[in-house]
């Protein structure tokens, strides 16, 4: 692929994203009220996603290897307390993933 290929192709990829971003507001008027349904998705569906991609990330720890998948489960830990605990995802996850590449790198 050449490099104006390359461009063209990240380009069409950003388009494409952000349009899925600004679409539905394109779609709901705001100054309209959402339909109960919407509003029960916007409570629940933030917390089913985050659960998916917990389930995502756990799906092949191999026990067969105990410390790789204790560390596993630890850097997990980790990441779910310091959420708990500052309420900050972007940190939570920042310290969740320093933490267990750190404990990778040194086990």
């Amino acid at each position: 692929m050449t490099l104006t290929e390359q461009i063209i192709s990240i380009l069409i990829a950003a388009v494409v994203t952000m349009a899925t971003r600004f679409i539905p507001f394109l779609i709901f008027d705001q100054s309209k009220e959402l339909s109960p349904y919407l509003e029960e998705l916007g409570k629940f569906l933030p917390a089913a996603i985050m659960g998916v991609l917990v389930i995502y990330c756990y799906r092949n720890i191999s026990f067969a290897e105990p410390s790789k998948a204790l560390l596993e489960i630890v850097a997990g830990l980790v990441t779910l307390f310091i959420h708990l605990w500052k309420r900050n995802m972007p940190l939570s996850i920042l310290v969740g993933t320093g933490f267990y590449m750190v404990m990778l790198n040194l086990f």
